[in-house]
């Protein structure tokens, strides 16, 4: 397969994926915000959409105010943020166009449309239909994509390529929100087992659509430990980072060329370390110190995709 065409179908799946993300965390974080009344509280659970997607940097420069409504159009509908729902779509819409000879035709129509539609939206309309119903609808017309997909597109290197796309971000979203939970949402000690403890872990499970798998596996009130071990170390739950990597690792398996031994490697090790870790020692190490290594260990497998696979090192 053509490096330019592979990049493409990657890059359709990545972005694909990254606005249903964005948008499963923009809408907790309103649902979140609806049961504050301190307005000082309010602007601190918008600082975690910025946190998780590493854009407050660029969010900083351009607005003066941490809230909602500044928050929400950055992180969906501006244009200028290449991080946006809004250009998320248009990029899994460029890349499709790019390779409409290696997707099916329902692929196409569905990432056409959502980006016809998703252009006729602004924050009138967006109110106008309800702040959780366009984040639904984000969603829905991720899983529509992701459906049409595996049920149309064929077996091929270019289906493992966009699978390989789905689960690279996937696992670095997973492990961000948890990330941001744990070392930004609740910095004080003293709230660890409250109420605000209690659904602020609620809204982590909810993001990922873990809630109802954690307490299908656990039985049990919600934990951070046993949170950790489910969107961590689990190989069942499809969100978890061990999930994700095993299936980065068979769709390297498959695609792998001369050039891609240290990238299969590579990946391989960290699956391994998904397979055979401990939650235990995981939080004797620092759940974050082990987030932090495991997201850089995520960004070089991603440069070492693009360099084995794409003929170049950049990372979108």
């Amino acid at each position: 397969m053509l490096s330019r065409v592979a990049s493409n179908l990657y890059w359709m799946s990545r972005y694909v994926e990254r606005a249903e993300n964005s948008a499963r965390v923009l809408d907790v974080t309103w649902r979140m915000s609806l049961l504050v009344k301190d307005p000082a509280l309010q602007g601190q659970d918008w600082l975690a959409p910025l946190n998780i997607t590493g854009t407050l940097f660029p969010f900083s420069g351009r607005h003066e105010e941490v809230c909602a409504r500044e928050v929400l159009h950055f992180m969906a509908l501006d244009p200028e943020n290449p991080s946006s729902i809004y250009a998320c779509a248009r990029q899994a819409r460029e890349n499709a166009r790019a390779v409409r000879g290696s997707i099916t035709s329902e692929m196409w129509e569905v990432l056409n449309a959502t980006w016809l539609e998703m252009q006729q939206m602004d924050e009138e309309r967006v109110q106008a239909r309800g702040v959780s119903m366009f984040f639904d609808w984000v969603k829905e017309r991720s899983h529509l994509f992701r459906g049409v997909t595996f049920g149309t597109m064929h077996r091929d290197d270019a289906y493992d390529f966009a699978r390989m796309g789905t689960h690279m971000e996937r696992a670095d979203s997973t492990a961000r929100i948890l990330d941001v939970k744990y070392h930004v949402l609740l910095p004080s000690v003293k709230d660890v087992g409250g109420a605000v403890d209690y659904y602020q872990w609620s809204a982590v499970l909810r993001s990922v659509s873990a809630f109802e798998a954690y307490r299908k596996v656990y039985r049990d009130v919600i934990t951070p430990l046993k949170l950790a071990e489910l969107l961590i170390l689990r190989g069942d739950i499809p969100r978890s980072l061990r999930f994700c990597l095993k299936q980065v690792c068979d769709s390297l398996g498959r695609v792998q060329n001369a050039q891609s031994g240290v990238t299969v490697r590579n990946a391989g090790k960290i699956l391994a370390g998904l397979e055979h870790g401990r939650i235990s020692e995981i939080f004797a190490g620092g759940l974050h110190e082990y987030l932090t290594d495991f997201l850089d260990s995520m960004q070089e497998l991603s440069e070492d995709i693009q360099g084995s696979f794409f003929s170049s090192r950049t990372v979108e």
